[in-house]
């Protein structure tokens, strides 16, 4: 992230005079209310240029502010499947016009990742406490125990077209957070189940 405050003309002129009167960094900054760090670059950047205003940034300014960024990580947060199209409408009912990319990049640095929604089953409250149960129950059991179960899998075939992938903002680990899973079902139609 970029700087959060520029210090004024008046205040990086004072502490390049108090540095000519043999003053440390430290007293200088405690005498302005600002930190030793700070006072230590516009000494430096005043020896090397021999001047005190600020050269002209590099690159293109932010097109999103701050809160603009702030505005996008809540709305993401609150619903991972929100899309990048109805980001930039809503930053455009606030009077900022970004690209699709001015959106994705934003989100990037923020460490979110555009992917595609886990599937998980459908469980109710009832079944996930049963789960818990069964899991508590056989914590302990041997390994003997376990190689005399059958163990199966299944898989389903779509009949009318495939299911369409939805995606998710989300950051790595919480890819089974259940903001951003969608839930599956064992009934319904136009698919065979083997």
């Amino acid at each position: 992230m970029g700087k959060t405050k520029e210090l004024s003309k008046d205040t990086r002129d004072k502490t390049v005079d108090l540095h000519k009167a043999g003053m440390g960094y430290r007293t200088i900054g405690k005498q302005l209310g600002e930190k030793a760090t700070t006072v230590g670059v516009i000494i430096r950047k005043w020896k090397k240029f021999k001047m005190t205003v600020n050269l002209p940034r590099t690159g293109a300014p932010c097109k999103i502010s701050p809160r603009g960024v702030s505005v996008i990580l809540r709305k993401v947060r609150n619903q991972p499947r929100t899309t990048r199209e109805d980001l930039i409408n809503d930053l455009k009912r606030a009077g900022t016009t970004v690209s699709m990319a001015n959106i994705s990049n934003t989100l990037h640095h923020c460490g979110l990742k555009s992917c595609s929604a886990r599937k998980v089953p459908l469980l109710k409250p009832a079944h996930a406490q049963a789960r818990l149960k069964f899991a508590k129950d056989h914590l302990d059991d041997p390994e003997e125990a376990w190689e005399k179960v059958m163990w199966s899998d299944e898989t389903k075939i779509e009949l009318s077209g495939i299911n369409s992938t939805r995606r998710v903002w989300r950051k790595k680990k919480d890819e089974y957070n259940p903001k951003n899973t969608i839930p599956t079902v064992k009934h319904g139609g136009g698919n065979i189940m083997l």
